[in-house]
């Protein structure tokens, strides 16, 4: 399935869809060298929260860990033609950047995969139930090595949990947010897939494997979003120049500027 229409259907209805092999291998590699540098980094620099729960990190494409030939290559790589093309399919007007994270596997063996969407970390229950009838935040997954992927529960970026989704998510009537959910649907991911989705569909990533996968977080610009995002992670100007297509950070930058 390759056909914008086609995906931006799947998308609207789904909540997601998936292209397989959608990068070649040498772009993983050039993908992989420059996260692994930013992941061994960060480990170096988070040692308890790595050991003790952290299962993902974000900023990649910030100054901390990252030297600015790396940013620039990663600007390159999120904006470049091959995925501007998926992201226009899903935002058709205005997209704009919001951040990147990096998906590992936990350290400890014990912690366990859960059952969330996005928007619960920022609001109640009642915000969450408009949130997710309004512009939503879209999430492009780039494993970089082959894994177990993601859960996702089809639909549910358009409608509400039913008593079961709801009582696994927010752990009621003694539920926990590990356990199985029977309208789940496991998509398996390999280095070189593309999963697209919505952050406020009810969704989890599986642990197990060689987990690295890289998520770009895009928005709709008429969304009120940009408070979400650390200046630190966009471009500077002087590094605008060297990127080849920059209208989504530039788009946020103006955003931010208003």
């Amino acid at each position: 399935m390759d056909n914008q229409s086609q995906l931006k259907t799947c998308y609207d209805e789904q909540g997601y869809f998936v292209i397989r092999n959608y990068f070649t291998s040498s772009e993983i590699s050039s993908l992989r060298q420059v996260i692994s540098k930013f992941h061994e980094r960060w480990k170096q620099d988070n040692v308890d929260f790595y050991q003790e729960e952290a299962f993902n990190s974000s900023l990649i494409t910030g100054s901390q860990y990252l030297e600015c030939e790396d940013r620039v290559q990663l600007f390159n790589f999120i904006s470049s033609t091959k995925i501007m093309k998926l992201v226009d399919s899903v935002i058709p007007n205005n997209p704009a950047f919001m951040n990147t994270q990096l998906f590992f596997n936990p350290v400890n063996p014990q912690q366990k995969d859960f059952w969330h969407r996005d928007c619960q970390y920022d609001l109640d229950v009642e915000d969450q139930k408009k949130a997710i009838q309004e512009t939503q935040v879209v999430h492009l997954r780039i494993p970089l090595f082959d894994e177990l992927g993601m859960e996702l529960v089809p639909g549910t970026h358009l409608r509400w949990d039913n008593d079961e989704e709801f009582n696994v998510r927010q752990e009621e009537k003694g539920r926990v947010s590990s356990e199985e959910l029977s309208l789940g649907k496991k998509i398996e991911l390999a280095a070189g897939d593309l999963l697209v989705f919505s952050a406020d569909m009810i969704h989890r990533g599986l642990y197990g494997l060689d987990r690295l996968a890289l998520d770009m977080l895009v928005f709709d610009s008429s969304a009120n979003f940009v408070d979400y995002v650390d200046d630190d992670c966009l471009p500077s100007l002087s590094m605008l120049d060297k990127i080849i297509n920059p209208e989504l950070f530039l788009t946020t930058m103006q955003l931010k500027s208003q």
